[in-house]
């Protein structure tokens, strides 16, 4: 069996999916809370649920049957202010896992996360030396939470303490895909235009206040998460493969971008394109333009293509947001 935490969440649950295709027997850790979060998984078979607080319980009673963890499971908002929650959910739950995998010399792929760069200005390569982490400044507590766990793990390595028998950390870049709907206002700028689309026939972005970028030039490395699955099930199957990796499509595309590719699949909406003030909260840290160098993950052997955003939208749209079913 494959644990997978955070399974019925946004990548999380196309994990289960693309594992469940292959015929895996998959077990979900993961709360649903009253929404329709359950219907992330509902398509396909897992083998059972586990309840976040009773993760480490279930695996010290189930161990001998998994044979890798896929942890995926955390608080996400990048606004989440509780410090304690981020540190017991996020830190101290991802290091008792890599404890657990070290000591059953289990595989262990965790996510990161591209908000560990902070502001970018420390650029966005994934260099997992103790000392190239050391120069990176998270802006807000998840990436804090993040960047402490790759730290951690990055310092073990170094100094030769023992590690699980494959060990991953994926650095998630601006992941769009089916299967997000529950994640409201932390929705990808797809999902949300798209909604803008349906609803008022406008795909509002930000103005731009730096020269050299246009309104709606702003650059973000777009991924689709069918593709950001797929890597997952490759590292599985490549179990000589372990470190730190960028997961992003390698190319950064602007917001204006992603208008044209959503316009472009929709053409009898007639949408516009309007520009709007950033909020001024937002403007001292903003980011211009992120891009996920993904030579580590070639090199280390992954050489299948990511979705361009004009094939990914043209997925989403068509077969998930413009469907009567939009779950995978």
């Amino acid at each position: 069996m494959i644990l997978v935490t955070g399974g019925a969440g946004f990548i999380g649950s196309n994990v289960v999916a693309a594992l469940a295709a292959r015929g895996e027997r998959v077990v979900v850790c993961d709360s649903f809370g009253t929404g329709d979060k359950w219907r992330n998984i509902a398509k396909h078979e897992v083998t059972e649920l586990v309840a976040p607080a009773q993760c480490l319980e279930w695996l010290s009673r189930r161990h001998d049957r998994v044979r890798g963890v896929v942890h995926l499971g955390a608080i996400s908002a990048t606004t989440e202010s509780d410090g304690d929650s981020l540190a017991e959910n996020n830190i101290r739950l991802s290091l008792a896992l890599w404890d657990f995998c070290t000591a059953l010399d289990k595989p262990f792929i965790y996510a990161s996360s591209a908000a560990t760069y902070g502001d970018g200005s420390n650029g966005f390569d994934d260099d997992g030396r103790p000392e190239a982490l050391a120069k990176l400044r998270p802006m807000n507590g998840y990436a804090w939470s993040k960047h402490l766990v790759d730290r951690s793990i990055a310092r073990r390595v170094s100094l030769g303490e023992p590690v699980p028998s494959q060990w991953v950390g994926l650095k998630f870049f601006n992941v769009y895909g089916p299967n997000e709907y529950h994640k409201g206002p932390m929705r990808s700028v797809l999902a949300q235009l798209h909604a803008q689309a349906k609803s008022t026939g406008k795909l509002r972005l930000f103005k731009s206040y730096r020269s050299e970028y246009a309104d709606g030039g702003q650059l973000r490395d777009f991924v689709y998460v069918r593709d950001c699955a797929q890597v997952i099930l490759w590292l599985l199957d490549h179990p000589k493969v372990s470190g730190l990796y960028n997961l992003g499509s390698g190319t950064a595309r602007s917001f204006l971008d992603v208008a044209k590719a959503l316009m472009a699949t929709l053409p009898k909406l007639n949408l516009a394109v309007e520009y709007f003030d950033m909020p001024e909260a937002l403007k001292p840290g903003y980011q211009y333009m992120t891009e996920a160098p993904i030579q580590r993950l070639k090199a280390a052997g992954y050489d299948r293509p990511f979705a361009s955003i004009e094939d990914g939208i043209k997925d989403y749209v068509a077969n998930f947001l413009e469907a009567a079913d939009p779950y995978l």
